[in-house]
């Protein structure tokens, strides 16, 4: 049987993890050269693994953990690929694709409900509401996941029935901090229940939020996430790249793209990770739309005394002007995943020189990246990233230069 014209084989994996073949059937669970059997079976290719979690295809986290890591880091690159195809664009140079090892995601939102008498506490199956009870996770960090059971037990006997609770965990310089939403505690009694669970498990912070905003019960150090080396004030469940290993991917590329700018616009800047690695010599200006991450971000810099100029702003309704982007050699561009028509329609217009696109939507991205190229930019190199390992969420850094012409 000639494999490579066999219309039963599956070639690709599609945007949302489904096997597709050559004349365009889709196959849940399927991989890259699978065979289609005449009764409709699937036939497993060398591509196709066993699931390493007890709980896949029921947790809504993974889609991707019965194909391999070559398999894993082809899909990465071609729904990149696949995107700039369908907005009529050249590809450009691509880096090898990175994906993220297991357990070695370290933030994470849990939610919870009840079954019974079960207390449940996991993530959402995939278009569900139901909450799976997870025994097993081999994303999150050990660390993360070791605090679930203790989690459950503190909270069964305090969470009503009728409510549910949304835990966020994110593992930063001090260890864990955790902030419970939907849920605050009543009475002496449950404040220092409160207290005694985050010193028994050292917990970096625990904080709670009713719907009024968090409030921190435990907090015996200032918590910080360091980035570039500079230790940065954490806002509760604040935005972190997933993975450590991803971030580092990420900014290494971004200050490739760079490195010769003395003046850079870091647009979207979060809490700094692209801002606070640029060079000690490098003038950085750093707009963001949320205060509390930027008011971090202004700390730090001051701290660090890094020359970063930070500004609160709403790139939506108030993107940089062309005559304020022209006064900077290079920028970077984070936004979330709808991306930023407004700021890419006037910065295509603009004679910045490069251009760091960071993106963790490929469709919205390739968008952005045809109106930068009618304004006269050459799409250059792509780096794909999957930090969410086993899943379809894909991420990129691009490279942009104008052209002198």
């Amino acid at each position: 049987m000639n494999t490579e014209s066999n219309s039963n084989m599956i070639v690709r994996i599609a945007a949302r993890g489904d096997g597709i073949t050559s004349d365009g059937r889709h196959v849940a669970l399927s991989a890259p050269g699978d065979i289609i059997e005449s009764g409709g079976g699937l036939l497993h290719g060398e591509h196709h693994i066993e699931p390493v979690c007890p709980h896949f295809n029921l947790c809504g986290g993974c889609q991707l953990q019965h194909v391999d890591d070559h398999s894993l880091r082809q899909f990465v690159k071609q729904r990149i690929e696949n995107a700039l195809h369908g907005q009529d664009t050249l590809l450009p140079i691509f880096a090898d694709s990175h994906i993220s090892p297991a357990n070695s995601r370290r933030r994470v939102s849990l939610r919870s409900s009840w079954a019974g008498k079960t207390f449940q506490l996991g993530f959402s199956s995939e278009k569900s509401h139901r909450i799976l009870n997870i025994s097993q996770c081999d994303v999150m960090t050990s660390k993360l996941f070791s605090l679930i059971d203790p989690l459950r037990v503190f909270l069964k006997p305090l969470i009503d029935r009728r409510r549910n609770v949304q835990i966020k965990m994110a593992e930063i310089d001090q260890g864990i901090d955790i902030l419970i939403e939907n849920w605050t505690p009543e009475g002496l009694e449950q404040i220092e229940g409160l207290i005694d669970f985050a010193r028994g498990n050292q917990l970096a912070r625990l904080s709670v939020d009713d719907g009024l905003g968090p409030v921190t019960q435990w907090e015996p150090e200032p918590a910080t996430i360091t980035l570039s080396g500079v230790a940065v004030p954490y806002p509760h469940f604040a935005f972190l790249q997933a993975t450590q290993d991803g971030e580092d991917i990420l900014v290494s590329a971004v200050r490739d793209i760079t490195k010769d700018a003395d003046k850079i616009a870091d647009l979207f800047a979060g809490l700094g990770t692209f801002a606070l690695s640029m060079g000690q010599k490098q003038k950085v200006y750093a707009a963001e739309g949320e205060r509390n991450s930027l008011l971090a971000l202004k700390s730090a810099a001051g701290r660090a005394q890094r020359q970063i100029f930070t500004e609160h702003r709403d790139l939506y309704r108030r993107p940089l002007s062309i005559e304020e982007l022209n006064r900077f050699d290079a920028l970077i561009l984070d936004p979330p995943r709808a991306g930023a028509r407004e700021q890419v329609d006037l910065l295509a217009s603009s004679t910045i020189a490069s251009i760091a696109y960071v993106s963790c939507n490929p469709s919205s991205f390739a968008r952005d990246a045809k109106r930068l190229i009618a304004g006269g930019y050459t799409l250059e190199k792509i780096w794909p990233v999957g930090q969410f390992r086993w899943s379809t969420h894909v991420e990129l850094v691009s490279k942009f230069t104008k052209n002198n012409n």
